[in-house]
């Protein structure tokens, strides 16, 4: 089985997209899709009157708001320049919520996924949470593409963007595709490393791949004139910086290949998947708690990187996302739950996109499965097959936003304590709890106070329970230990909660107070979280 598992791997590529959020990201989403041909027509969430919404995002509020509140996994074949025609590519794209309030959600979907690609807004260039997120990257070692997108709009000019990047996240651009056009004039692209131009042709309202003519330098200098001009004096000023692509830097993360396109008009979407098959990294082995790294060939082994419940209204479910790590995943094998040392049946496996959903029979390392009625299961999960493994656990995001929760009739509590337990398995928000406040007001931490609303309306339609948020003054948390606790709770704005893990945390009313205990108290333990920017 391993030479197949091998085959198999070889052929995959695993991903997410990063960006702030309305930088096109769902809009990518589907372009990608498109390309792929598993949709014949793209939507948009802002995209014009008679297109189609997203078909990823299923949520109401992701409906009425026009954002991604849920990650989605998408899978499709891809058959391109670099792929066997008769052994296509295996495309894994995860989807993540854009929204900064549930950027929580998004790290831990970082965990399961080989490369990423950041998705940057033309005009707008960096944004606080598209830098939140690179840094995530960096963290865990993932090698980043950069997609600057909406270049069928104003925006700064390409040598503008690059310097920005440079200068603020310390990662090199290097450029496959150059624009011809300005920002607002997207033409096309000047393929650096083949001297080619690629010119699109708008399709009606960017629902259909754009066409693509392929020309030589100089059929592209008689066709665009000076802005072919300009593209070739840039692109050769880059050159002379060292600044064309090095597969070694890339992969190490100190460099990233970067296109420009724009996927409300599918262009450039083509040059994206072809970067991603040439160039993005295959699926490892990944080391265990021990630090023992599992290969892709040995045993199956998974990690579950989200929970969601609620997807399907007509079938009260609930579906744990694994990344498969290694080995081969058959539907219906029992597997094993490292953390409770108890057999797990995989006979409900499925593929999701958004509402649709297909089954799984067979998949490989790098392949995302959505598991059904996985009650026993929560984020950072270990499923395996012998020999025994355990992958470290998926770190909470430092939370920002603390607010108590209360179920407003006392008739509900016995749901309102179900429903709690629940949303605080799936790592909908943080759940704290302390003696003073009791387990009848919990306070939920959160990355952002949309979370609350998602809380708050799930309690309301899956739960049938009103409950009435109640905002906290606190802006800030930090691990904390039992020996330091008694003397945190005698300070002035601090209060220390139990996390649902067992972690301590000490929350502060605001970043001055945190550094005036700091001083007085050096002795006692007050460790960052994880993206805490403090």
């Amino acid at each position: 089985m391993s030479s197949d598992v091998a085959g198999e791997v070889k052929r995959r590529r695993t991903f997410a997209i990063i960006s702030h959020p309305d930088a096109g990201k769902s809009t990518m989403t589907e372009a990608l899709a498109l390309h792929a041909r598993m949709i014949s027509e793209a939507g948009a969430i802002h995209g014009k009157a008679g297109r189609k919404s997203t078909v990823s995002d299923w949520m109401e509020m992701e409906k009425a708001r026009g954002i991604s509140v849920s990650s989605t996994a998408l899978q499709f074949n891809y058959s391109g320049d670099h792929s066997d025609p008769d052994v296509p590519n295996v495309i894994n794209l995860v989807d993540t919520p854009g929204h900064a309030d549930f950027s929580e959600d998004t790290y831990r979907v970082l965990t399961a996924v080989d490369a990423a690609v950041m998705l940057i807004d033309a005009a707008k260039g960096l944004e606080p949470q598209t830098l939140k997120l690179f840094q995530v990257c960096r963290h865990r070692g993932i090698p980043v593409v950069t997609v600057i997108n909406k270049w069928d709009r104003p925006g700064q000019t390409p040598l503008e963007l690059i310097d920005e990047i440079t200068e603020r996240i310390g990662l090199t651009p290097t450029p496959l595709y150059f624009p011809v056009g300005i920002a607002g004039d997207f033409r096309g692209l000047l393929d650096r490393r083949t001297g080619q131009y690629i010119r699109f042709t708008r399709t009606a309202g960017g629902a259909k791949v754009a066409p693509e003519e392929i020309m030589d330098a100089d059929a592209a200098a008689a066709r665009e004139g000076d802005e072919w001009t300009t593209a070739l004096e840039e692109s050769e000023l880059l050159s002379e910086m060292g600044q064309d692509h090095d597969q070694e830097l890339f992969l190490g993360g100190q460099t990233s290949p970067m296109i420009f396109a724009s996927a409300m008009l599918n262009f450039g979407v083509r040059q994206l998947l072809e970067t991603l098959v040439e160039l993005a990294p295959a699926p490892t082995g990944r080391a265990d708690v021990d630090g023992r790294v599992r290969e892709v060939t040995e045993p199956f082994s998974a990690v579950v990187f989200k929970v969601q419940a609620g997807m399907d209204t007509s079938h009260r479910d609930r579906l744990a996302y694994m990344r498969i790590v290694s080995g081969e995943f058959e539907r219906g094998m029992v597997v094993m739950h490292a953390q409770t040392g108890k057999p797990f049946a995989t006979k409900y496996a499925q593929a999701v996109f958004g509402r649709d959903r297909s089954t799984v029979d067979v998949a490989y390392p790098g392949d995302v499965v959505g598991l059904v009625n996985a009650t026993a299961l929560a984020p950072g999960d270990t499923l395996f097959i012998d020999p025994k493994v355990q992958y470290p656990p998926i770190p909470s995001f430092a939370p920002e936003h603390f607010s108590a929760l209360r179920v407003n009739t006392a008739d509900k509590y016995k749901q309102f304590r179900k429903a709690m337990d629940q949303l605080d398995s799936e790592g909908v928000v943080q759940v704290l709890r302390n003696d003073l406040r009791g387990d009848a007001s919990p306070v939920l931490a959160a990355v952002g106070p949309m979370q609350f609303e998602v809380v708050t309306a799930r309690m309301k339609s899956e739960f049938n329970v009103a409950t009435t948020i109640e905002p906290l003054g606190y802006s800030l948390a930090r691990r904390t230990d039992a020996a330091s606790a008694p003397e945190l709770d005698r300070q002035r704005g601090v209060e220390v909660f139990t996390r649902s893990d067992g972690a301590l945390l000490a929350l502060f009313s605001d970043k001055w107070r945190l550094q005036y205990i700091e001083k007085e108290h050096p002795d006692l333990t007050l460790e960052p979280l994880v993206a805490t920017a403090d």
